[in-house]
């Protein structure tokens, strides 16, 4: 029989099993690096860089969440915006008028500006950063409850 060693006894630990030790930042559930918005047969990725973030605080002269926040949803146009400059890092040469475009496509696939809000404005919000995992999920859970109430 092996003699057990500083508090193995106490803690009732087995010699010789081991335990994977994991480093904090490895045990940390990483964001998703993007919200992929399925339009006509692509898939366009979405993150609010903090350039893209500086320059619709500048545009609205507020704070992205006090915009998308205030009333009922934000109005289309603050949501094209948004997503246009979401894309813009990851879609070279996106423009205002491609983006209504390709909600039009949307749009005539089944897409309504509800669900751009709770299915592509706010995921994308979560994955830039805005909130924390944790209140991410609650909160798209609660959206696609409301989704699917209308």
């Amino acid at each position: 029989m092996t003699k057990l060693g500083g508090m193995d006894e106490e803690l009732n630990q087995e010699v010789g099993s081991e335990e994977k030790i994991v480093s904090i930042e490895e045990a940390k559930t990483k964001r998703r690096p993007f919200h992929y918005w399925e339009v006509g047969g692509q898939s366009l990725k979405l993150k609010l860089t903090t350039q893209m973030i500086e320059q619709l605080e500048k545009k609205y002269r507020k704070n992205i969440l006090t915009l998308i926040t205030e009333g009922d949803i934000p109005p289309l146009s603050t949501m094209l915006t948004i997503l246009q400059a979401a894309m813009s890092p990851w879609h070279h040469g996106i423009t205002y008028e491609k983006v209504t475009k390709l909600y039009d496509t949307w749009f005539e696939d089944g897409g309504n500006q509800m669900a751009l809000f709770t299915s592509v404005v706010m995921p994308t919000l979560a994955v830039s950063g805005f909130f924390t995992e944790k209140q991410a999920d609650s909160m798209l859970n609660s959206m696609k409850n409301m989704d699917e109430l209308m």
